[in-house]
């Protein structure tokens, strides 16, 4: 009987891991040239391969059409659940109503996807554009300010310069901070962000304080554009963590870049797809209705850590980015400690 017993657990065992490794999981990237989505890759393929599910993506390459198409594709490819980092939020909404239709569960990925349905997965943007304002604040509380807003289309764009607005609007208010500057910047482009700043530049004769940049592919932009004109010492901001980034800070040419480990948003992204295409409840979900449309949604958010040049060696000790990336270039008594 105990045997018997055995063999149907087995069975029983074995049946249920066949039946997650059914689970394909397609993943449909905005721009994936952009340095931060490879980590954020690797970890949804690490988390889809410990849970035996199959990882299959395409890549929009920054077009609204072709993510359409390539949502198509993944569902006729067999996907069961999808992971959408969307470029155009209300472009999307076809292919989201469609997998909706299908019964096909997706998962908002990084950026808001306003649908019924949907499951959505990021850092506390919010937050994020308060811990970038805090610390170009606390290096430059007064001033010219600039504000480089990331894609008219990504709802994240709005909901960071409305962090960053509350930490600077009482002095703004006041008279102290003067906002000379403020533009969005499409697809979050660099060369974008950069060839706005060479413009705001130019319209106030060079004479710029801060700049609150929203990521850290416009914070690069923004800092070719101060270092083409000659201009140092201004405080910048940016967010991503990206490599180029930490040693900017470490150079002393960004502030802060605040760090949201992609590791961990791409391993409980394709914890939760999983689990969706599996008919269960994401385990720390909770209902949320903070988008421009109030709706409704199930959602998780995880916390960021802003990075300064005080706290440097966070990002080493987590095996983020090896110190030799880090520091280079990096030389004389103002080197941050990390670089010691």
């Amino acid at each position: 009987m105990q045997i018997k017993q055995c063999l149907a657990g087995l069975a029983f065992g074995l049946s249920a891991v066949s039946a997650l490794a059914q689970v394909t999981v397609g993943v449909s990237w905005s721009n994936f040239q952009e340095e931060r989505w490879k980590t954020d890759e690797a970890a949804i393929k690490a988390q889809l391969a410990k849970s035996g599910a199959k990882y299959i993506s395409a890549d929009a390459g920054g077009s609204p059409e072709k993510q359409l198409a390539d949502i198509d594709s993944l569902i006729s490819k067999g996907a069961k659940a999808l992971i959408i980092l969307a470029m155009d939020k209300d472009a999307i909404l076809p292919a989201v109503n469609k997998a909706n239709q299908q019964k096909i569960p997706v998962v908002a990925y990084d950026r808001l996807i306003e649908a019924p349905g949907v499951f959505y997965i990021t850092f506390d943007n919010v937050e994020v554009g308060r811990m970038q304002a805090r610390a170009v604040f606390a290096a430059k509380p007064k001033g010219n300010y600039v504000m480089i807003k990331g894609s008219p289309t990504d709802p994240n764009a709005n909901f960071l310069r409305a962090g960053q607005q509350e930490v600077i609007d009482a002095s703004v208010k006041k008279g102290d901070i003067k906002i000379v500057g403020e533009e969005y910047t499409e697809g979050w482009k660099p060369e974008v962000a950069q060839k706005n700043m060479e413009q705001i530049l130019t319209k106030n004769a060079g004479k710029v304080d801060a700049v609150v940049a929203s990521n850290d592919g416009t914070a690069g932009g923004v800092v070719a554009a101060l270092t083409a004109k000659g201009i140092k010492g201004v405080p910048v901001s940016g967010q991503d963590g990206d490599h180029a980034a930490l040693n900017r800070v470490a150079l002393g040419s960004q502030t802060v870049s605040v760090w949201k480990d992609a590791r961990d948003l791409g391993r409980d992204a394709a914890a939760a797809a999983v689990a969706l295409a599996s008919g269960k409840k994401v385990d720390g979900a909770s209902s949320w209705s903070g988008g421009e449309k109030k709706m409704a949604l199930q959602a998780q958010f995880l916390k960021p850590v802003a990075i300064t040049a005080q706290n440097l060696d966070t990002v080493l000790k987590a095996g983020w980015i090896k110190k030799d990336v880090l520091c280079k270039g990096v030389q004389g008594a103002s080197a941050p400690a990390a670089c010691k």
